[in-house]
């Protein structure tokens, strides 16, 4: 069943093709829980689902529709990398940490599996064919190759390997990639229908969640926390900020929204391919990023070829952004010559100073979980596990993403031209080749 659109959708392609939207009110009153979740997306929802597991009380507080904000607009990659190489964080911070976060994604991409089973999830559309990563040009397919062998060598990962320019050329269609590597972990999935069924297993088990409720301030009230919202007041134990990159929509999560940066990600896709002669694009239903700054990434979901990139396109969309990303599509993958772009649409990616996810305490109530720097699909709804044992007052092992404390962006005002000068110059790196 095709869930009809409204005002407060995405005019994105999981919309024209998602299931029925579970049904959700609005508060209209006062209630009291254990733990109050600001935030209906990945992390909000998987954190209601563990704290319920554990015996508490959770609400989950969702300022529009679930799937409104990044987890219902994304690309639908689910990956249990880091924006930091592993090979990277072992040279920072010692291999002990590195094997810790490489195990931590891992989990995070099986839990994603784990989810779809339990709660029978329609529509899901989960398949784990991997990724492949391909190098621009011959110095990054180099770097490629270090990674490829330090993660087999080092961490005994036996689930990389890399392939050769024809190899990558005979498998995406596209030509003018050096080689790459083939990572056999995680897969594609509809991150619309994934974020429903997740909100609609927690509606099966009794878990309170509110929709059109933003809350717009927290306070203190005795030894627990009151979340106002416009038609009610929820009084909780404890409260846990789960925006991302949507962190200032109300005042409540002003403690948080300095913390990231907001970067715009845009995504197009076409017509159906049958009958085109790009219908043989991508054939082994992986995704595939490029090893260029200003990343490109592409798959396929069903016979359409999905293409996104990120870059400084400002608070709102443009006709200019969308026209760069279908013309960088089009010189990719010349057989879409004549193929039709049917759907467009794009939203904000929470990037943090460290390029790391963070989980923490902001004080004895108040816990946060944000910045996924783009690979939040199976790192968010994983982390929900471990924000509900840390406001059970257990300690989880998380390696880098609970060590440091939440920082806040230096010249936080200045951040919209920041971004665009060093968009702007990765561009001109990507260009030349470096």
């Amino acid at each position: 069943m095709v869930a009809p659109t409204s005002p407060a959708d995405i005019a994105s392609l999981w919309q024209a093709t998602s299931v029925a939207r579970p049904a959700f009110g609005s508060l209209a009153s006062d209630h009291a829980f254990d733990v109050a979740i600001i935030g209906g997306g990945y992390t909000g929802l998987s954190t209601a689902r563990y704290l319920a597991k554990s015996g508490l009380s959770p609400v989950v507080l969702e300022a529009q529709r679930i799937g409104w904000g990044a987890s219902g607009r994304n690309g639908g990659v689910v990956s249990g990398k880091f924006r930091i190489g592993f090979k990277d964080i072992a040279a920072r911070h010692g291999i002990d940490t590195a094997r810790r976060m490489h195990a931590l994604g891992m989990e995070a991409i099986e839990h994603v599996g784990q989810l779809i089973e339990e709660l029978g999830m329609e529509g899901a559309d989960y398949r784990p064919s991997g990724s492949l990563r391909c190098a621009h040009n011959p110095h990054t397919l180099d770097v490629l190759k270090s990674e490829a062998a330090w993660l087999r060598e080092t961490l005994g990962d036996r689930g990389v390997s890399m392939l050769d320019a024809g190899a990558v050329a005979e498998e995406t269609g596209a030509r003018g990639f050096a080689g790459g590597m083939l990572n056999h972990h995680g897969g594609v999935i509809h991150p619309l229908n994934f974020v429903r069924g997740l909100a609609a297993g927690l509606k099966a088990q009794g878990i309170a969640l509110f929709e059109s409720t933003p809350v717009v301030r927290v306070g203190r009230e005795g030894a627990g926390i009151v979340a106002e919202t416009p038609a009610g007041r929820i009084t909780a134990r404890q409260l846990v900020i789960a925006t991302n990159s949507y962190s200032d929509l109300t005042p409540a999560t002003a403690p948080v929204r300095k913390a990231i940066i907001p970067f715009r990600s845009a995504m197009i896709a076409t017509e159906p391919l049958a009958g085109t002669p790009a219908a043989g694009l991508l054939s082994t239903g992986r995704s595939y990023t490029e090893t260029r700054r200003m990343m490109r990434w592409f798959r396929k979901s069903g016979d359409r070829l999905l293409y996104g990139g990120r870059g400084a396109f400002g608070k709102t969309d443009t006709e200019s952004a969308f026209a760069a990303l279908e013309k960088a599509m089009r010189r990719q993958f010349p057989a879409l010559a004549g193929v039709k772009v049917t759907h467009r649409w794009s939203g904000l990616v929470a990037m943090t100073l460290d390029s790391l996810p963070h989980l923490g305490r902001l004080d004895d109530r108040v816990v946060y979980a944000l910045g996924y720097n783009g690979t939040g699909v199976a790192l968010a709804s994983g982390i929900g596990r471990h924000v509900a044992a840390l406001v059970a007052g257990s300690q989880p092992d998380l390696g880098l993403l609970t060590r440091q404390p939440l920082a806040s962006i230096p010249f936080y005002g200045l951040r919209e031209p920041a971004v665009r000068l060093v968009a702007g110059w990765y561009q001109f790196l990507d260009a030349i080749g470096r």
